[in-house]
């Protein structure tokens, strides 16, 4: 919706938007006709919640959690219910006692309204009590009462200076711009001193409950750690009682010197032991090889033992061949002595070759010598051999130390890591007992509010918000009269002008036609609905002209989607035209009353027919007409056919294929929905031919009222109803 169309719907509806302002503007000025002077009374609060300099100050960030936590936990004080409640009956007893009324305390109409709410059986209980605390106490009674009482009446069933309703909405508390150091407070009542009193109450009860609400918060948190406390000192002396009892059962004074002793010994243990292994191996090497020199000696023994058998051979075997010579034995007996003899000789050189190798080696030593090294080695070997058994005995010792040692290890470093955890969780808890004690005193010393400016003496009332009221409420009637007239542009589906015509049909608007009340009659709008005809004429004697391929004449077809839309209208305005024009108009329209019958004038002739059961398989005009009433088309220069309303008849689908172009005719007060968009879009598939959208019965100012027409507007057919 542009701009235009904007301000054309508001000159429409501009009616609303000069009743509906001044109605709710004339409502607020009736209902403030009777305003009550209303007193404003203002303090200023201190609160610290930021800049204050505390015991904490040095200890942690000024600024954590005091800026808007600490801030809402403050406004939510003030406007809780029992701080009203404090506030209301603290300003009720101070009302109660007063005898007359006092300027000062409450106001001679406050008073009296006070009395009538206070039944008479009730004020000498209330009202001629003399002692304020045991006033107060009273009135705390009733107000906790379960039963219904004139002082549960006056806290919440009213809207008196007493209601906790009326105290929460006037009473205001407001940080001052960007710090909440700075409290600024305010409350507004119809007497000046009920609005100082409730104010002064109001600052009483929020530092009081506020102070109660810190102290409370510090002695549970430093009874909560004091209980932790004692817990922790319990399980550090269990922890350390678990470590004694553990050094007392196993002898154990300090359990990683030991195991460092222990470890240290047996390594020493274990390199004496290798040591005493070698010098053990080492004398044994030395027996061998002296055993082994010993028997070196003894070859050469037997290899002298054996030159001295081989001599004595060597002597006995000459000895025997000697004699043999000498008394003549044989020569064979000769012979093989002497072969004896030549083989004793070769058996002493051998035996001779290896004395001399045995007695001339390079180790060869004296047997005593021998002996007495050999001696030596083997104590030697004694005795390391009886060192290593100690050495081993030693070592099983260790071993066996060391096993008993392994599971306490893992029992003891047990026991100090539960000591070592009892300890920490004593201390740190140690440390929260003495902040939460520092915490608590630091409240004790910084917990209250600071009253900078103490609630002052309103002496003249606030300025009246009557002018105000009635400007907002104009305000409020434009709105509700633009907002009635968008909604009724929203939900209305109505076609308003030519621009919304052409987004919902989806053709161009070729003419527009204002309502015609009094065609007969020369008049603007007349003048402006012959010009729209003439721009019509033209167009269709252009879409005509592009037409080649229909045949002659050419056939209008005028179609509407709803009845009454204004096809009759359209067709009598063409046809002056044309009939202007000199030329033959055929006019076809559907019956209606079943009664109408064949007209001729000059220049048009009236042909009505019968919309039949078969209507949609109507194949042209001279089928369509009632042969009695003998229609020829070739007498005729234009055939403007008027097809029924689409919503309630049939399509002739045949029909409409011989038609040089169609009229759309669509009202601008009918609606334009989903099913005018279906049979719309259903003609446009069967025709496949121009359509021209007129838009019928606009508003005047749509329409452009300079056209001056030819001549005045004759009446075409005066027995049907214009623009149906």
């Amino acid at each position: 919706m542009n701009i235009e169309v904007f301000l054309r719907l508001l000159k429409q509806h501009i009616i609303w938007f000069i009743l509906i302002p001044c109605v709710t503007a004339g409502t607020a000025w009736y209902f403030t006709r009777n305003e009550v002077k209303v007193y404003k009374s203002q303090a200023t609060i201190y609160t610290g919640l930021v800049s204050r300099y505390s015991l904490l100050s040095d200890q942690q960030n000024s600024f954590m959690d005091r800026s808007s936590v600490a801030l809402d936990n403050l406004l939510t004080t003030l406007t809780s219910k029992e701080t009203l409640t404090q506030v209301s009956l603290s300003l009720l007893a101070d009302h109660l006692m007063l005898q007359q009324p006092d300027s000062l305390v409450l106001s001679s109409a406050g008073f009296e309204d006070l009395r009538a709410n206070i039944p008479s059986e009730w004020q000498p209980l209330l009202m001629d009590e003399s002692n304020p605390v045991r006033l107060r106490k009273t009135l705390d009674s009733l107000a906790k009462s379960q039963f219904d009482n004139p002082i549960k009446t006056l806290l919440f069933k009213s809207y008196s200076y007493y209601s906790l309703q009326r105290i929460n909405e006037k009473l205001k508390a407001t940080p001052r711009k960007a710090t909440n150091d700075v409290l600024q407070m305010e409350y507004e009542a119809g007497d000046p001193a009920v609005a100082k009193q409730t104010l002064s109450y109001a600052i009483e009860a929020l530092n009081k409950r506020s102070s109660s609400f810190k102290t409370s918060e510090s002695k549970s948190v430093v009874g909560y750690y004091e209980d932790k406390l004692k817990e922790a000192k319990q399980n550090l002396d269990q922890a350390e009682a678990n470590v004694r009892a553990f050094n007392v059962r196993h002898k154990v004074l300090d359990y990683d010197e030991e195991a460092r002793n222990m470890a240290a010994s047996r390594e020493t243990n274990i390199t004496e032991y290798n040591q005493e292994l070698m010098r053990r191996n080492a004398a044994k090497a030395s027996l061998d090889a002296l055993d082994r020199k010993l028997g070196q000696q003894g070859s050469v023994s037997s290899a002298n033992s054996d030159l001295n058998e081989k001599q004595r051979k060597l002597t006995e075997a000459e000895s025997k061949l000697a004699n043999a010579r000498a008394y003549g034995q044989p020569r064979t007996v000769i012979s093989r002595l002497q072969s004896n003899v030549s083989q004793a000789a070769e058996d002493l050189k051998t035996s001779a070759l290896k004395y001399d190798a045995a007695s001339n080696s390079s180790d060869a030593l004296p047997v005593q010598t021998l002996a007495n090294d050999r001696l030596e080695k083997s104590l030697e070997y004694d005795e390391s051999s009886a060192r290593l058994e100690v050495y081993k005995k030693r070592m099983d010792e260790y071993q066996a130390k060391t096993d008993e040692y392994s599971p306490l290890g893992s029992q003891l470093r047990q026991l100090n890591r539960a000591l070592s955890v009892a300890e920490k969780e004593y201390m740190t808890l140690l440390d929260n007992v003495d902040q939460s004690r520092t915490r608590q005193q630091d409240i004790s010393v910084t917990g209250s509010m600071e009253v900078m400016d103490a609630p002052d003496f309103p002496n003249a009332p606030q300025a009246s918000k009557r002018t105000q009221l009635v400007v907002v409420g104009f305000g409020v009637g434009l709105f509700l009269a633009l907002l009635l007239t968008a909604l009724r542009f929203w939900l209305d589906k109505r076609i308003y002008s030519p621009e919304q015509a052409e987004q919902m049909i989806g053709l161009p608007v070729t003419a527009m036609f204002p309502t015609v009340r009094k065609p007969l009659v020369y008049s603007k709008i007349t003048r402006a609905a012959q010009s729209m005809f003439e721009q019509l004429f033209n167009a269709i004697n252009v879409e005509i002209a592009q037409v080649t391929t229909k045949p002659y004449p050419p056939i209008i077809t005028l179609f509407s989607i709803r009845p009454k839309q204004g096809k009759t209208w359209v067709a009598s305005g063409l046809i002056h035209l044309y009939t202007g024009a000199d030329q033959q108009v055929a006019y076809c329209y559907p019956k209606t009353t079943g009664r109408e019958r064949r007209e001729d004038r000059i220049g048009i002739t009236f042909f009505p027919y019968t919309i039949r059961p078969d209507f949609m398989n109507v194949t042209s005009v001279d089928y369509l007409i009632d042969h009695e009433m003998g229609f020829d088309s070739s007498q005729y220069d234009r055939i403007i056919l008027e097809l029924p309303p689409l919503i309630n008849n049939q399509v002739p689908t045949f029909l409409l294929k011989g038609s040089a172009l169609s009229l759309l005719i669509v009202d601008a007060n009918s609606t334009w929905a989903r099913a005018e968009k279906q049979l719309l879009s259903l003609y446009i598939r069967i025709t496949k031919q121009p359509i021209l959208a007129i838009l019928n019965r606009v508003s005047v100012n749509l329409v452009d009222m300079t056209g001056q027409p030819a001549k005045k507007p004759d009446p075409v057919r005066p027995e049907r109803t214009l623009q149906q």
